[in-house]
């Protein structure tokens, strides 16, 4: 087992976290439709649902939103953003938004057309649902490694060139208005992407013409997996290898809730000024002015600083160890997961987990239920609940390559006794799996964002 990192910092601020009893859970659930995300926080004992905003902001941070600047037109706290993120990315226009998925929106709104393809390594469930949403067809094209779980490959993020370079040329450069990398590849397992991978990409699409973005949410966890497993890097400063990905890419989006570890926020950026003027008038019509996009100053204040704390590799070695730890403790007790652990979450293998559940039952949500049922800790489903649609021609169901239970990890936020706490709980549920029962969707069946808000019973 790998030994626990220690934590890089002191605790100064605590908040108290109760728990449940199984029959308040069981009642809990039924009001819910059993589905996670209508679970109240406060009956929550260990909250792994999302690393999305829901880490602990630093002191530096704090400090910072004290300084918030609430001015309607560039306010100080823009000008700290906007530095951090060009900085950062190399990149000239920066567009704040309120979270990453309205960047998303706003990009593909208008550089899309009915029809056009957007390839990714793994599109996340709000990029593919911007894209459908703006009759775009999302296209996955991670490698072959990324969809075995049990295989070992440092980079399973990867996007497989010879797939890329075989849609470019059966579609064009005219019906593709832009290629995707998602880094860290969270619908993948939270798989990195290497620096080699990331420079091929780039180089077939500039013999194709197209324009190519990152989804950079977890950007600094992917830049830490870069130095510690990839040749070349590992005398390299993340600051320096951070701005090596970003200046192959002509632009990114960003959930600033994943690493720049706030509560809310996100932000666009890229170089070329012939979006500029288009994604600011639609900016103001849905979000606000461009100089604040949506949030306060002091959420860009908190950004700012935020951008520059993740990169401290004190920071993410604990992080990716934290990770690496309760990966290592649910494989002791025989827990199926995918190899290696990623950034930001261990992903159970659902599959495997309960083998006796079919695809159509959706074991991922069977277990995300249970282990709320049975322990109060709250996941998700990465998998046929969140990802499986019917293809609109044939009526198939066309389900994904994975089928897993996300545990993402807060930033800062649990220990490793709470860790162990998860670690004992999924194995002794692992222990009674075939106990569990598969489940069915009782309404919005086809709607690619349903397992937000889809209510389900037992079979």
């Amino acid at each position: 087992m790998t030994k626990y990192i220690p934590e890089p910092f002191r605790i100064k601020v605590v908040e108290p976290i109760k728990r449940t009893d199984r029959t308040e859970r069981g009642t809990i659930l039924k009001q819910a439709g059993y589905n996670i995300f209508n679970i109240p926080s406060e009956k929550v004992y260990i909250d792994l649902l999302t690393d999305s905003g829901t880490g602990a902001m630093s002191d530096n941070q704090w400090a910072g939103i004290q300084t918030g600047d609430e001015s309607y037109a560039h306010c100080r706290n823009w000008y700290h953003f906007e530095q951090a993120v060009q900085s950062i990315t190399g990149m000239k226009y920066v567009i704040p938004t309120h979270q990453g998925r309205v960047a998303e929106n706003i990009l593909f709104s208008t550089i899309l057309k009915k029809g056009m393809i957007v390839p990714n390594n793994n599109h996340f469930d709000t990029t593919r649902a911007n894209i459908l949403a703006n009759g775009g067809v999302p296209l996955d094209l991670v490698i072959d490694d990324g969809k075995d779980p049990e295989k070992y490959h440092p980079f399973k993020g990867n996007m497989d060139i010879d797939k890329l370079e075989a849609v470019l040329r059966e579609h064009g450069p005219g019906n593709i208005p832009v290629v995707f990398i998602t880094i860290t590849n969270n619908s993948g397992g939270g798989q990195p992407v290497s620096m080699e991978n990331i420079r091929r990409v780039r180089e077939v699409c500039d013999r194709f013409g197209v324009p190519l973005f990152f989804d950079a949410c977890r950007f600094a966890e992917n830049a830490y997996f870069i130095k510690q497993r990839e040749d070349g890097y590992s005398s390299n400063s993340i600051p320096e290898i951070v701005r090596e990905m970003f200046s192959y890419v002509d632009g990114c989006t960003m959930s600033a809730k994943k690493d720049a570890i706030v509560n809310i926020g996100g932000f666009m950026a890229f170089n070329d000024i012939r979006l500029l003027a288009p994604v600011k008038e639609k900016l103001i019509q849905i979000e606000g002015f461009p100089s604040y996009g949506g949030l306060a100053g002091r959420d860009l204040e908190a950004i700012a600083r935020g951008l520059v704390e993740v990169q401290d590799e004190d920071y993410l070695a604990y992080r990716v160890g934290q990770v690496r730890y309760l990966g290592d403790l649910l494989e002791e007790g025989g827990v199926p997961i995918l190899k290696p652990t990623g950034g930001h979450a261990v992903y159970i293998n659902a599959l495997k987990f309960l083998p006796h559940i079919s695809r159509d039952q959706f074991p991922g949500q069977s277990l995300v239920v249970n282990l709320y049922l049975e322990a109060g800790i709250r996941t998700v489903e990465v998998g046929s609940f969140m990802f499986a649609q019917k293809d609109p021609i044939t009526s198939e169901i066309k389900y994904p390559d994975l089928d897993l239970v996300r545990l993402a990890l807060p930033r800062r936020v649990y220990t490793g006794g709470h860790l162990e706490y998860v670690a004992d709980s999924v194995i002794r549920l692992y222990k009674n799996r075939d106990g569990l029962r598969g489940m069915r969707i009782l309404d919005h069946h086809d709607s690619p964002l349903r397992h937000f808000f889809a209510q389900l019973s037992f079979l």
